[in-house]
């Protein structure tokens, strides 16, 4: 029951082009094909603006820089406190 052999398929392909003609199932594969071949079209045109934005996403404007190569605030001020007591 969980997989469909390929009779089933051959079945639902019948009952497909009785419904709607094999003229309307070949346009609309036509289109479909159509419809992909411009959204590759556009993705295309689009990737050269990506590689910009990326070099320009690294470090947006007004970022908060992190912590200092010597450990974090934190760390520092337990060893503040600890020199403080001893």
């Amino acid at each position: 029951m969980g997989s469909l052999s390929i009779w089933h398929w051959m079945v639902v392909l019948l009952v497909v082009l009785l419904l709607f003609g094999s003229g309307k199932v070949s346009t609309l594969m036509g289109d479909f094909a159509k419809g992909i071949k411009a959204f590759k079209k556009h993705m295309a045109e689009d990737e050269p603006q990506d590689s910009s934005m990326a070099a320009s996403a690294e470090r947006p404007a007004g970022s908060i820089p992190g912590p200092a190569a010597g450990g974090t605030s934190a760390s520092r001020n337990s060893e503040t406190t600890r020199a403080q007591q001893g």
